[in-house]
């Protein structure tokens, strides 16, 4: 085998590594893609070839470590959006009741008009204006 089978060998299992039942697999793959490696660029020297098989497992990890991270911030995100979604929901319940209620009782409502006089309070001057007053029975 050549270096190149051992980089496709590696490159095959980086895309495999999206699945929990494929980690064994492609750790192993990317462990002996990273001894083939280094085997074959120190001339055989075992200790090296050694180092360049955790260094494929490490990277393998690592790979797997990210793609975790990701699936994790994106479940997050997705948890969020729903609670937000959930309190959205209520409130329009809520202010549909509400509305409801306020049809319901239409009846029975009165408003009255109160003038409010011209006023200064803290210096800054309110013009006069009218406030309606609710009145429900």
């Amino acid at each position: 085998m050549t270096i190149h089978h051992f980089i496709i060998l590696a490159a095959t299992s980086v895309l495999l590594t999206g699945c929990a039942a494929t980690r064994p697999i492609s750790d192993v793959a990317m462990g002996a893609g990273g001894a083939a490696i280094a085997h074959e660029l120190s001339d055989g020297n075992v200790a090296i070839t050694a180092a360049g098989a955790a260094g494929g497992v490490l990277v393998s990890e690592g790979i797997h470590y990210l793609s975790q991270k990701q699936a994790d911030k994106a479940y997050q995100t997705g948890y969020e959006k729903g609670r937000s979604d959930a309190v959205k929901q209520q409130y329009w319940i809520l202010v549909n009741q509400q509305k409801e209620k306020a049809d319901q009782n239409a009846e029975n409502v009165r408003y009255y008009e109160i003038p409010v006089p011209e006023q200064t309070i803290d210096g800054a001057i309110l013009n006069p204006t009218t406030k309606l007053l609710r009145i429900e029975e």
